[in-house]
């Protein structure tokens, strides 16, 4: 049997070492050209990608603050107000109103226990009848005696009758007069008590004392009523009204500033529950005293136009005008921070954001509203670019 040649199977050791070590480096070049390619990609962002920029929405603002002296903040009061309870003194026995429920001057709204009052009434009723009785008859006594005494004065002239007849027929006649006197004065008195009786009844029904609107209820059905008195378990007035027609707003105004403060003065009230809606009002009185504490003077601003929706209690902003407000500058304007404007050839621009492009957009007003530029044209939500840089080009992709 031959032998097999087997030397070709050897290994070559000496050129294997070599091998791995020209693949060793491929893993290094990779790597290198992963880092090249993202920093290319980086560069390009950064250098020829969209700018970033800052934007803010367009508002509605009020034309009222470029002539706005002064700002202050106040609440919503009613000039005529009254806590209204019953002159007697009694158990609250009906109650006819409740909160928010609106009055008629001199209209019930409440009642006191008044049974005894009324019996006292009709007691005094009775009385005036009676004495009104007694005068008729003391009325026909009179006449009487001024007819004896006719009859008797005939007679005396005739010598029928002696001279003593005839003074008591005048001294009946006398009597009879003072009897209609004494009765008249009787019905006088019992209807001076029946008036009495009957304004102690009316006492204990409580009316409104003028048209308003009941803003809090103070007591109930059963209640002990003593207007007059402290004592536990009772109450003293039993709703309280105000009338809506003189609401006014009170507001703080530093005493440094009441030189920009004058009666008759045009403002401009912003209510906090009516956010959207502007009022107008005028300066009523100004309270010639100091709050110490506070260092500020209480100024009355008497509402021109009212709104149903405004109550007591209201917090206020008023905006102290150098003029009366024009009609065409009671409404709201779109407005953008001065901030946002971009003068350009002479022209003012703003550049709004839209589908991630700049536009260009001339504004047609540009009058200064205190921190705000109006800027007609423009819808409020609508997003405008601050402080855009110069090289900023119309419909050019901004994020």
């Amino acid at each position: 049997m031959d032998n097999p040649d087997i030397s070709k199977l050897a290994i070559d050791r000496a050129a294997t070492p070599a091998r791995r070590r020209r693949r060793r480096w491929w893993p290094w070049l990779a790597g290198a050209a992963v880092l090249a390619a993202v920093g290319f990609v980086a560069y390009g962002r950064c250098v020829g990608g969209p700018p970033t920029v800052e934007t803010a929405a367009v508002s509605a603002a009020y034309p009222s603050q470029a002539v706005t002296l002064l700002n202050a903040t106040g609440y919503v009061v009613a000039q005529r107000k009254a806590a209204v309870a019953s002159k007697a003194t009694g158990r609250l026995e009906w109650l006819g109103v409740m909160e928010g429920s609106r009055v008629k001057r001199d209209e019930v709204i409440a009642r006191i226990e008044n049974r005894d009052v009324a019996a006292s009434r009709d007691q005094a009723k009775a009385n005036v009848g009676v004495a009104a009785a007694n005068l008729e008859q003391a009325h026909a006594e009179a006449r009487e005696a001024q007819a004896n005494l006719a009859r008797s004065r005939d007679l005396a002239e005739k010598k029928y009758i002696s001279g003593s007849t005839l003074d008591s027929a005048v001294a009946r006649d006398d009597k009879a007069r003072a009897g209609v006197r004494s009765g008249e004065a009787a019905l006088a008195a019992a209807q001076a008590n029946l008036k009495a009786a009957e304004v102690a009844l009316d006492q204990t029904l409580i009316r409104a004392p003028f048209d308003g609107v009941v803003l809090t209820k103070s007591a109930n059905v059963g209640d002990n009523i003593t207007p007059f008195s402290s004592a536990a378990d009772t109450k003293g007035a039993v709703v309280t009204i105000a009338d809506m027609e003189t609401l006014e707003v009170e507001a703080d105004v530093a005493e440094s500033s009441l030189g920009r403060v004058k009666l008759g003065q045009p403002c401009e009230i912003q209510l906090d529950a009516l956010p959207e809606q502007r009022v107008a009002g005028v300066v009523q009185r100004v309270v010639p005293t100091v709050d110490r504490a506070k260092a500020t003077v209480l100024v009355k601003i008497r509402f021109i136009e009212r709104d149903p929706r405004v109550v007591p209690d209201m917090a206020a902003k008023v905006a102290f005008l150098e003029r009366e407000l024009a009609a065409t500058e009671r409404k709201p304007v779109p407005a953008v921070p001065k901030s946002a404007l971009l003068e350009r050839d002479g022209a003012k621009y703003v550049f709004v954001v839209k589908d991630g492009r700049a536009q260009r957009v001339k504004l047609d007003g540009g009058r200064a509203l205190g921190d705000l530029v109006q800027a007609d044209g423009l819808t409020p939500g609508e997003r405008v670019i601050v402080k855009p840089p110069e090289r900023l080009a119309d419909g050019a992709r901004v994020k």
